[in-house]
């Protein structure tokens, strides 16, 4: 369901192009400071239009989306990528990341 009027819950649409699992994740990300919309920390219930800047640290990664399209519902994970443009950071290799050791 992609709309491009009005506006669309944070969490939801963070849930619904597929940056979390589930949208109560997304909740608490916005809960514990974990995502800015446009450089300010935001709520969950806080409304994002096209245009807006999402900043998401999830995983211990920082993912930087720019929203394109907005999305009510989640969708397949084509369509979801078509509704925002990525401009995160590539990832670190996998030789530099620090493994945990395994009891």
């Amino acid at each position: 369901m992609v709309s491009d009027e009005g506006a669309v819950r944070v969490d939801s649409w963070i849930w619904s192009v597929r940056l979390t699992k589930t949208r109560s994740m997304a909740a608490s990300a916005c809960r514990a400071g974990h995502v800015r919309v446009n450089g300010e920390r935001v709520k969950p219930a806080h409304s994002v239009k096209a245009g807006d800047e999402v900043r998401l640290r999830v995983a211990g990664r920082e993912r930087i989306v720019v929203v394109k399209h907005l999305l009510r519902k989640r969708v397949g994970a084509p369509v979801a990528a078509e509704a925002y443009v990525d401009n995160s950071p590539p990832p670190p290799p996998r030789e530099e990341l620090v493994v945990a050791p395994r009891r």
